[in-house]
């Protein structure tokens, strides 16, 4: 210690690991915070700047009880900071059916299987689902059109197949193995979710090109259901059979089923399938051949979709989507045309592609719903463009004249976030913690599964800067824990240390579908002990017992009290209300009825959160492989 009045003057050197003594002021300490990514805008002030500061340490020491004092207090402090981890072991959790992250994969297998559940068509000889069979063999074909649209997925419980839902499960699978793909493989599901992404861009290729005919149609298809001129119809007030009204399996079904043709001014669906397109066309680079006509047509698609001079949402359009609206009724489409872009400039490497998608975001912002802000799922892709444009503008920068919209996208995504952890009071939860993104709408576990799903993948990215906090206001912050913990379950916890609470909320999504929640029970079918015995589901509700049962005689098995002979395995069903009620009642879709949109949000959040616990890896999504086509 020098004496009182004179000065001691100390620097750092990087990997000393500690002060050494400097003869000047004026040898500096070089610090790297570290926080957040260099700005593309030069005159942005960063953190990850390196600078120099000097410090001058005034030392004395005046009453050494002081001193014995700051000793004493400084030690009891490390002790309780080491005992706060043996206190957490001893405190009661919050969880009545936790999910260990040694069970996510055989969630993501069942979650996997609804896929297969779901398929039309001429299945493989290896379907794993067993009470399936060929069905919807005549799709597209009427005396008006000699297109095939064979194939694709059954959109939920009845047997309409939606192009515009389809499309957006394709884009968010594909999204998953982009950037997990290392996941898939090592618990070997990387083929199983390949095939499933297959099946249905090979459906949504059908709906932009004539089978038999090299030229592109106009017309992009907007659902197979059932109707007089195509193939579906979901209209409940019709005086014939059709899908909404007839309780039939899909193998049995013998009505006629109309198809809904939208001309290019559909724009919002017509950017859905370039996304989706675009993003597959990324999981296949292996294969050269199909890669490219999946990004050609999407190319092509997207040429149209821009050039029209008229553009609406398929709602809007009478001729294709009145009856679809009644189900997914799609309030903009300008948000799927800048998710298309932005998809096709990953696919090629364009700027062109960019260049929209910043120069449109601003407007896909204003005409967001805002009961829809924050949400991502199959009617808004805000979010979800805000969060993947932030990975572009912090790993892969490119600079002017792109960086504004950039900037945007990346303080949205943090005030995102910060919503939901509730720290800007935008979402309400439930007494157990699930989050409620449209309190005002059914099934609230779709939503609360994507939003696990941008909280797990945003960390990751941040992960791979080393960013291990981000800032939501002057005074709160959220960390990679908090998002980890967002994303995976629930509890709360409270911790008594000296004079005061210290509590630690983390509302985890995950595992509150999987079935720690007031009813004890998993809303993913076929796991843990107890889950929906009764959902609204034509297949799974009629014996595979070689009888075919006409429309009439299904309804008794719809009207029965028993449970389902076919379990569905791996679907999501609705969930529970606001106030986190249940009725397992296979006529009350509003909880029992599961989707594929919905198990594709599911997907993403488990596939996301396998693997050890986050500080344990440094490569949790593969960095480049989404930037490969971009010089």
């Amino acid at each position: 210690m020098e004496e009182e009045g004179s000065e001691t003057f100390v620097h750092f050197v990087s990997g000393a690991g500690r002060a050494l003594p400097s003869a000047s002021r004026w040898n500096s300490i070089e610090v790297d915070f570290g926080l957040i990514p260099a700005s593309s805008d030069p005159n942005e002030f960063s953190p990850l700047i390196r600078y120099s500061k000097s410090y001058t340490f005034k030392l004395s020491v005046h009453d050494k009880s002081h001193l014995k004092r700051c000793i004493f207090i400084s030690i009891s402090l490390l002790l309780v900071a080491a005992a706060v981890p043996l206190l957490i072991s001893f405190l009661p959790h919050k969880h009545a059916a936790g999910v260990s992250l040694s069970r996510l994969p055989l969630a993501l297998d069942c979650a996997l299987l609804f896929f297969d559940v779901q398929k039309s068509g001429v299945l493989p000889k290896n379907n794993p689902v067993k009470f399936r069979g060929d069905s919807g063999l005549r799709d597209g074909f009427s005396e008006l059109s000699n297109t095939s649209l064979v194939g694709g997925f059954y959109d939920s419980g009845s047997n309409i197949k939606f192009s515009f839902t389809a499309a957006y499960s394709i884009t968010l699978l594909s999204w998953t193995v982009i950037e997990y793909s290392h996941k898939y493989s090592a618990i070997g599901q990387l083929e199983h979710v390949k095939d499933i992404i297959k099946w249905g861009c090979d459906y949504l290729l059908k709906l932009l090109m004539a089978s038999n005919s090299t030229s592109k149609s106009k017309y992009i298809f907007s659902q197979a259901c059932i109707y007089l001129l195509g193939v579906g119809s979901a209209n409940s007030d019709a005086q014939v059979d059709n899908d909404v009204r007839c309780w039939q399996r899909p193998e049995d079904m013998a009505y006629k089923r109309p198809v809904f043709k939208c001309s290019m001014t559909a724009s919002d669906l017509a950017g859905e399938i370039i996304a989706a397109l675009a993003a597959a066309s990324l999981v296949f680079d292996q294969d050269e051949t199909y890669s490219m006509q999946l990004v050609k047509t999407s190319e092509a698609l997207y040429q149209s979709a821009t050039k029209t001079h008229i553009k609406v949402t398929y709602s809007e359009d009478k001729e294709c989507g009145f009856e679809a609206a009644n189900l997914y009724n799609s309030t903009s489409y300008k948000d799927e045309m800048v998710w298309g872009a932005t998809w096709l400039f990953f696919a090629t490497g364009n700027f062109a592609y960019l260049q929209y998608a910043t120069d449109n975001f601003k407007d896909a912002v204003e005409e967001e719903v805002p009961s829809d802000t924050g949400v991502f799922y199959w009617n808004n892709k805000v979010a979800a463009i805000a969060v993947l444009l932030t990975r572009l503008r912090y790993l892969h920068d490119p600079g002017y004249p792109y960086e504004e919209t950039l900037k945007t996208c990346s303080d949205m995504a943090n005030f995102i976030i910060c919503s939901y952890l509730s720290m800007a009071k935008n979402f309400s939860k439930t007494a157990y913690g699930l989050i409620l993104l449209q309190p005002n709408q059914n099934a609230p576990i779709q939503f609360a599964a994507t939003a696990a799903f941008l909280s797990k993948i945003y960390s990751d990215y941040l992960n791979l800067l080393n960013i291990k906090s981000e800032s939501c206001s002057t005074t709160q912050s959220f960390s990679l824990e908090m998002l980890q913990s967002f994303a995976r379950s629930q509890a709360i916890i409270y911790i008594l240390i000296i004079l005061r609470y210290i509590t630690a909320i983390y509302t985890l999504q995950i595992n509150y579908i999987m079935g720690d929640n007031p009813m004890n029970m998993s809303y993913l079918v076929g796991f843990g002990d107890n889950f929906p015995k009764h959902v609204h589901h034509r297949a799974a509700s009629i014996p595979w017992d070689g009888h075919k049962y006409s429309c009439s005689e299904g309804e008794r098995w719809r009207d029965a009290k028993g449970s389902n002979p076919n379990v569905l395995v791996g679907a999501m069903v609705a969930g529970p209300d606001e106030d986190e009620g249940f009725l397992d009642i296979r006529n009350r879709p509003e909880y029992t009825e599961p989707s594929i949109s919905g198990n594709a949000g599911l997907v993403a959040a488990l596939i996301a959160l396998i693997d050890e616990p986050f500080a344990k890896r440094m490569n949790d999504i593969d960095r480049e492989k989404i930037f490969a086509k971009i010089s």
